[in-house]
């Protein structure tokens, strides 16, 4: 029987991949590279097999889409900031059969979803950002989920659910990641290389800080029950579905697990950030 062994809700911010490579921006984002190279130690030790990543970059409008390639090979550079992430190669194996399994549950809880295993389908940076640093040495499976942008919180606990599901009845040791930021209010173009440390608005900071507490002392029912006006008010990338989905997958109010801050909270670009790990 599969598992889930590793849940985490992750950043992906283009400036790490600037801190990482360009000697101007050196050491920007370590704190992030530093909460990274803890998922991938943490991904090493429980033997992960398969990432299953909820990648807030790859939006869909309609349904539910997994990305069922066998094989992931490409060089990417970013159609929004290009000038941030350029010429990042990246070369995976793929989990079809996981994604078919995950596509059969949701089909017989009637969903709308689809597989695609087209080569040409691509991947995006919610992806291919924290792949590069947490998936380097553990080799493991990728499995891209896009995040539909006009599905509900509801919806995403329910796929959230049926790819838990379909985890257990896998051979799998699955980790989920969520890809997204908290508060995601961009800096205005204006002042926006002013704001590349930053969050845009103190209420969007302390909304944040707010559900970090929340986390922190277990108190996931109320966030759940903030979710949707959090994700509203506060500029939710792809309307915080990643995170839905995230709990989805781990059991909703249900959970009765304890975080580890990983990276601690930063300011990008105006957006809220960290790494955090949920156990399991």
């Amino acid at each position: 029987m599969g598992k889930i062994v590793q849940a985490a809700k992750i950043t992906h911010v283009p400036s790490i991949w600037m801190s990482h490579t360009m000697p101007k921006y050196k050491g920007i984002r370590q704190p992030a590279i530093d909460g990274y190279a803890r998922l991938r130690q943490d991904a090493i030790d429980r033997k992960v097999d398969t990432f299953v990543i909820f990648d807030t970059h790859w939006i869909t409008n309609q349904g539910f889409h997994l990305n069922t390639k066998e094989h992931h090979k490409g060089r990417f550079i970013s159609h929004e900031l290009p000038h941030m992430l350029a010429d990042m190669e990246f070369d995976y194996r793929g989990d079809h059969e996981l994604g078919e399994a995950i596509l059969d549950v949701l089909r017989e809880r009637g969903e709308r979803a689809l597989g695609h295993s087209h080569p040409d389908m691509g991947m995006e940076y919610g992806t291919l950002l924290p792949m590069y640093f947490i998936n380097d040495g553990v080799n493991a499976r990728v499995l891209p989920v896009a995040v539909n942008q006009f599905s509900s919180i509801a919806e995403n606990r329910v796929w959230g659910e049926a790819i838990a599901e379909a985890v257990k009845r896998s051979d799998r040791n699955v980790s989920i990641l969520a890809s997204g930021s908290l508060s995601h209010d961009f800096t205005p173009n204006e002042r926006s290389v002013d704001g590349l440390n930053s969050v845009n608005g103190e209420f969007n900071r302390q909304m944040d800080m707010r559900v970090l507490d929340l986390w922190e002392q277990g108190r996931f029912e109320e966030f759940l029950e903030l979710l949707p006006d959090y994700a509203k008010k506060c500029a939710g990338e792809c309307a915080m579905n990643d995170t839905a989905l995230l709990f989805g997958a781990l059991g909703w109010g249900s959970y009765k697990g304890k975080i580890d801050i990983y990276t601690p909270y930063f300011g990008s670009s105006g957006t809220g950030q960290a790494n955090i790990s949920f156990s399991v």
